[in-house]
Order: structure tokens, then C-alpha cells, then sequence
């Protein structure tokens, strides 16, 4: 089962305080939907993993949440005029990632780490039985891993044969198979351990001659 605490949090936008919980500890017995998106035991850990400010709507992590975190007076300005009317009553998971987000393009941050909060709203999605939205959040995560690969100091070299897989990945499940096909032919050559990373390149060639869950 999946434990939670609960914790008080200080928002750093409007210094609001107010009640959340957090992932404490999760079995991971309920299987898996792709290799990233893993199942639990009762409730899902995803949407505990960010908090909503219900007064203002600021969201991010429990690491954003303290006195160190700086919010310039344009952020703060659109988190009241985007956020705030969506702070109140009950949220889901996917609109708790889709806030932070928004709130991490607004304070610069990496594309990887973005198109990481895209892809959880969409992990979120799945278990909100929400379809369109699913496709809409896994579409934002693609783009934002695409920019992150642009470069190559937000991507480990190490890393971007898998980073490639999976926008390969997204775009499959989103239904746009020229797209992935053409990400997945681009794995074998983002390869810099050819036999550590021989699965990636295997799994890329699975996907497109028998598409099935992996990834995303």
C-alpha cells in the first residue's frame, strides 16, 4: 500500500499556509502499466508527489515549497491570474502537474524536468480514466523532451538513447507513427555503450514491428 503523511507547507508566491500529504512509502504490487509507469498497491503515489497552494494555486514539489525558493513578482503575477481560479475545492493529480508545469516554465526551468511533469500529468490521466487529456499532457511532454535534446548539457550524453526512445515512445501512444518511427530509427545512433544500452536499440526496433507497452 501506498503511506502518506501529512505535512504543512508555506507557499513561497503568496506565503500562504496550508495542508498537503506526501508519499511516505509505496509497495509496488499492482504491476505495471509500462516500465516508467509502474502500479501500486491502493492509491497512486503520483499525486502526492506535488502540491497545490489552495489559496494562490503556486504548485511544484515539496522542494518548492521553502524559504529558498525565489518567485519574481511576473511569476507570482501569472500564478494569481492562471492558477488561483483552479486552487479551490477538490483537485486531481493531473491538474496539480499541469499547475507546476506551468509554473516551472515560468521560472526557466530545464525542458527535461518540464516534459518529466508533463508525462506524470499523464500518468495521472490514465488513472483518472481521462483519455483526451492523457493525450494532450504525453504531446507537451514530447515537445519538451525534444527541446532538452537540443541540447546537449541538459542531457547526459549517457542518457539521450533512452530520452530519444521515449519521445518515440509518447508519439506512438498519442497515434503519430511517423513521428515515433522517426525518433525510434534515431536511437541506434545516440548509443554510446552498444552493449549496455543493446536493449534500447532492440526495443526501438520492437516498437515498430510489434508496438507494445514499454515506455511513457
Amino acid at each position: 500500500m501506498t503511506a502518506l503523511r501529512k505535512i504543512e507547507l508555506r507557499c513561497p508566491s503568496c506565503s500562504h499556509e496550508f495542508p498537503s500529504e506526501t508519499v511516505v512509502s509505496t509497495n509496488w504490487f499492482g504491476g505495471k502499466r509500462t516500465d516508467f509507469h509502474e502500479r501500486a498497491a491502493g492509491a497512486q503515489p503520483w499525486a502526492y508527489q506535488v502540491h497545490m497552494c489552495d489559496r494562490c494555486g503556486y504548485s511544484g514539489a515539496e522542494r518548492d515549497f521553502t524559504d529558498q525558493t525565489d518567485i519574481s513578482p511576473l511569476v507570482r503575477e501569472r500564478v494569481w491570474n492562471e492558477l488561483s481560479p483552479h486552487a479551490h475545492g477538490a483537485v486531481t493529480g493531473s491538474e496539480k502537474y499541469e499547475a507546476a508545469a506551468k509554473v516551472a516554465e515560468w521560472q526557466g526551468a530545464d525542458q527535461r524536468y518540464i516534459g518529466d511533469l508533463w508525462l506524470r500529468a499523464a500518468w495521472c490521466c490514465v488513472d483518472e480514466n481521462d483519455v483526451e487529456a492523457e493525450r494532450y499532457f504525453r504531446r507537451l511532454a514530447a515537445w519538451s523532451f525534444e527541446q532538452a535534446l537540443e541540447f546537449y548539457d541538459t542531457v547526459p550524453r549517457e542518457d539521450r538513447a533512452v530520452l530519444v526512445y521515449l519521445v518515440g515512445e509518447l508519439w506512438r501512444r498519442i497515434g503519430d507513427l511517423t513521428q515515433a518511427n522517426a525518433w525510434f530509427d534515431l536511437v541506434p545512433e545516440e548509443v554510446t555503450d552498444p552493449v549496455a544500452q543493446r536493449w534500447v536499440v532492440e526495443a526501438a526496433r520492437r516498437q515498430q514491428a510489434d508496438p507494445r507497452e514499454w515506455f511513457a
